[in-house]
């Protein structure tokens, strides 16, 4: 008896309906779906909890490193890239981690 064994991306092609093959894998309310990279980055619920994610890490992280600043009135041309990097950072973790765990094979 051979069996062969058969990779996820093999079996799964996105989604989405293009010919890409499905690199991740996400749970739907009856079903399971594939996904390519670039409609794996575009699903909602993943967008949504790295969004709310980098809000509140976001938020926390400029209190604690430009506090101070942002208290007593000042605002530093060096803030305009310091704070959106501040939110950007944990939203691209959040995003990575729940690529990485919902990655097939």
């Amino acid at each position: 008896m051979t069996t062969t064994s058969a990779s996820y991306t093999d079996v799964f092609a996105c989604s989405a309906g293009h010919s890409a093959p499905a690199r991740f894998r996400f749970a739907r309310r009856d079903r399971v779906e594939g996904k390519c990279l670039r409609h794996a980055l575009a699903h909602r619920p993943l967008v949504r909890t790295a969004a709310v994610t980098s809000l509140v890490v976001g938020t926390i992280l400029t209190a604690i490193n430009q506090g101070n600043l942002l208290i007593d009135g000042m605002f530093p041309e060096v803030l305009l890239w310091k704070v959106p990097l501040t939110y950007a950072v944990p939203y691209c973790v959040a995003t990575w981690s729940a690529l990485r765990i919902s990655r097939l094979g």
